[in-house]
């Protein structure tokens, strides 16, 4: 059996920007994916805590060092510039697993700056 639990986050990041006229997706600084061990293309739950929106996208590569935090296509439409979220990826793991594994919690400043990271929820 698995079960699906908190593989990483980043902790209140600052959306600095939305385009609707994209495909899909949210784009995330490469800094800011290596911290959080995600990957392009992986599915990610975001949660505004501007609003209370909660919505799944994907995740894009973003330009390294750039601090980007991008909502592209029908995603703009569920924060504004300046919303602070929550980025959180989940993983499938073997009830063994899931007593052992620490997921990978970042927390950042509303420059998309690493202020620390946890390892615990």
């Amino acid at each position: 059996m698995t079960i699906t639990m908190l593989y990483s986050k980043l902790h209140r990041a600052t959306i600095t920007d939305a385009n609707l006229n994209y495909v899909g997706s949210i784009t995330i600084d490469r800094d800011l994916m290596d911290a959080a061990a995600l990957r392009i293309g992986q599915k990610v739950d975001i949660v505004n805590v501007n609003n209370g929106e909660r919505f799944s996208t994907y995740v894009i590569e973003g330009e390294r060092g750039k601090r980007e935090m991008c909502l592209n296509g029908a995603a703009a439409r569920k924060a504004a510039i300046g919303d602070r979220v929550i980025v959180i990826a989940y993983a499938s793991m073997t009830l063994e697993e899931a007593d052992t594994f620490k997921p990978h919690i970042v927390l950042l400043n509303d420059k998309n700056d690493i202020d620390g990271t946890k390892d615990h929820v």
